[in-house]
């Protein structure tokens, strides 16, 4: 029994998790060669031992120890045999949970990275976004224009926005588009009869949710990067639903020849459309010759925001 108690927990705790799972299989192989030697010859000796000890001992009607030496040393081996057959399959299973706790905590700290980049892309979104905008008021500041508590109240409503709606994984499609509407009014309060906007939307049904702030960078974009073309700045929105996607196509005009500056606006935004999207989605820049268009389409649902 001492002899097998030992055996156990040698393969148990040495041989089988330093070297059986670590893929040292030359050296498992070897040390237990050694161990069965080992173990083999204090076998023997406790039967010895027990042969001595029953010499004197007048026992009727029994085998002969010396006729069971093979059955005992056969027991020994096949407990043995049992306990490497345990200590693998629960050494396996422990090495399977482990695995699985780090690929959870892996999952876990890609996730809170992704969480940590979006919250990095939308706080530049928004400075970008402010300052386009403030420098309107400002202008109408100079002017000391009647125009400048509309342009306050309406600059209130887009703060309102970005500081309670953006940090929301979703809002609703209706909420982008008048925040959209609230955006261009103020602009064409700074370009006056200098704008030619068309503004078109698609959208029956009223429950469907988008990242926020993702169409708005691209109507800002427009404004700002936009050309006047014979004094006129011109610009078309379109905005529409169609087979569980959203459709959204943003033209301005531009000067012939004119290289398109490219602001952080639109390189965010598309960093944050292969964060939320993957490659579900579809970003199309084009430059033309007297017009520059954005086309994007994106997966929509339509459950009820967070």
């Amino acid at each position: 029994m001492p002899v097998t108690i030992s055996l156990g927990y040698f393969f148990f705790y040495l041989l089988i998790p330093k070297y059986l799972f670590v893929k040292k299989h030359f050296l498992f192989a070897l040390y237990s060669i050694y161990t069965f030697i080992i173990s083999f010859f204090f076998i023997v000796l406790s039967i010895f031992y027990g042969m001595v000890f029953s010499d004197h001992l007048a026992i009727e009607d029994k085998t002969p120890l010396t006729k069971t030496v093979p059955y005992i040393i056969f027991g020994v081996y096949f407990v043995v045999l049992i306990v490497i057959v345990l200590g693998f399959l629960i050494n396996n299973y422990k090495a399977t949970l482990k695995s699985e706790d780090l690929r959870n905590k892996f999952l876990e700290a890609q996730l809170q990275l992704k969480e940590q980049e979006l919250k990095y892309l939308k706080m530049q979104i928004h400075p970008h976004f402010l300052f386009n905008t403030l420098n309107t008021l400002y202008g109408f500041a100079l002017k000391k224009s009647e125009k400048t508590p509309d342009v306050i109240l309406k600059l209130s409503g887009l703060l309102d926005y970005i500081l309670y709606q953006v940090n929301k994984p979703t809002v609703l499609l209706d909420d982008e588009i008048e925040h959209i509407k609230n955006y261009i009014s103020l602009e064409k309060i700074r370009f006056q009869e200098n704008l030619n906007i068309q503004f078109n939307q698609n959208n029956s049904n009223k429950s469907i949710l988008v990242p926020p702030m993702l169409l708005l960078p691209f109507v800002e974009n427009a404004f700002k990067h936009g050309a006047r073309v014979n004094g006129i700045l011109s610009i078309a929105i379109t905005i529409q639903t169609k087979d569980n996607y959203l459709l959204f196509s943003c033209e301005n005009s531009r000067k012939p020849n004119e290289s398109k500056k490219s602001g952080i606006g639109l390189t965010n935004i598309h960093e944050r459309l292969k964060m939320l999207f993957e490659h579900n989605f579809t970003l199309k820049i084009s430059e033309e010759k007297e017009h520059f268009k954005t086309f994007l389409k994106i997966p929509i649902n339509d459950e009820q925001p967070v």
